[in-house]
């Protein structure tokens, strides 16, 4: 029965949309150790419930900064996250800072352009764990600290 259950996710056709806004760098700076870091206001909105099936138990979310560094190809930094437990709650807009640091192991990020990601994870009652992404494109850094 739990094989059946977990295979009808795959009949299953999920269209989530999102969009992330950055209102305001509240700031940029160069710490001591000569490592950027980072703080950003940003307006959330997503609209997850497609997502939702009668196997879903809950999704976990988050937003990542992401961005490519002469050292990296991909650096990666999680900026938000949240548990979505039910699909009364995938439709969403929120007005929040990074909740956690935003530091680039180095001077990298002035004038660097980036990404914002936001991921989910699907995870069912049974079965195995579905995990995708929307890229949103067009975000940069200033060219000075403030």
């Amino acid at each position: 029965m739990c094989a059946i259950t977990s295979l009808s996710d795959n009949l299953n056709t999920p269209s989530p949309s999102a969009e992330i806004q950055v209102m305001n760098i509240n700031w940029f700076q160069k710490q001591p150790q000569g490592n950027d870091e980072v703080s950003l206001t940003m307006n959330i909105s997503a609209d997850l419930q497609t997502l939702f099936t009668w196997n879903t138990k809950q999704l976990f979310i988050f937003v990542a900064a992401e961005y490519e560094t002469p050292k990296n190809s991909l650096n990666q930094v999680s900026l938000w996250d949240a548990i979505i437990p039910s699909k009364e709650h995938a439709k969403f807009w929120i007005h929040t800072s990074n909740k956690y640091r935003f530091v680039d192991q180095g001077n990298n990020l002035r004038g660097k352009e980036f990404n914002l990601t936001l991921h989910w994870h699907v995870m069912p009652k049974t079965g195995k764990m579905f995990a995708d992404k929307i890229v949103l494109t067009g975000y940069s850094f200033p060219e000075e600290y403030r």
